[in-house]
């Protein structure tokens, strides 16, 4: 081989590889592959979006008068509800103005959480979101099948207080009455207050008339 078939060769390789440079670095590749050689472009995978199956809803600032049945009632026009639960006081029973929901349908629950949240319903707006399933509790439905079980609490003190005493539980109540009397005197006493407290009246419990009939000769 000549010189000047050298130098044509030479030319040729080098060109060759400046070209091979330029594609390299034009073409954006997303992986090397391992034997060397030019990067290759991944087909792009769309992604499908996840799909929805919450169907438990939280709703808050429940008004008063807006219970089980009266939500059962308005939310059933959407689609079959499961479950309805509204947050309640242990002591009281009164509503604590947040509660949740359960559809058979995701696509229901969506729908509802989109369109009734912010709703107005007795001067409170309603605040109506989604629960993902890892969120909610094995126990939320404890309680879903609630009853007006409520004691009447006034009822009950006045009971209490009204009931017919023994003589031993009257002298219990009189020596409680008769300590706190003498706390108040000393309080009063230390305050520098020159006062007079009147004595107890009725600390003694009056003995029980019995009535005797005579008894009458045949």
């Amino acid at each position: 081989m000549g010189a000047k078939a050298k130098k044509a060769l030479k030319k040729k390789l080098k060109k060759t590889s400046q070209l091979s440079i330029s594609r390299h670095k034009n073409e954006s590749s997303d992986f090397l592959p391992l034997e060397g050689g030019p990067g290759r472009k991944l087909a792009k995978v769309e992604e499908e979006p996840a799909k929805n199956i919450a169907t438990v809803l939280y709703i808050g600032h429940i008004p008063h008068g807006f219970y089980e049945e009266q939500m059962k009632g308005f939310f059933s026009q959407f689609g079959k509800i499961k479950h309805v639960r509204i947050a309640r006081s242990r002591k009281t029973g009164n509503s604590k103005h947040y509660g949740f929901l359960e559809f058979e349908n995701p696509e229901v629950a969506k729908v509802v959480a989109d369109e009734i949240n912010n709703y107005l319903v007795f001067e409170h707006n309603l605040q109506v979101h989604l629960i993902p399933p890892e969120r909610v509790h094995p126990k939320l439905w404890k309680c879903a099948n609630w009853r007006d079980n409520r004691k009447d609490w006034t009822a009950i003190a006045r009971t209490q207080h009204n009931k017919e005493r023994t003589s031993d539980e009257h002298q219990h109540m009189v020596e409680g009455i008769v300590k706190r009397e003498e706390k108040r005197r000393k309080r009063i006493r230390a305050a520098g207050i020159n006062y007079d407290c009147p004595d107890l009246v009725g600390l003694g419990q009056p003995a029980s008339k019995k009535i005797k009939f005579d008894e009458e000769d045949d």
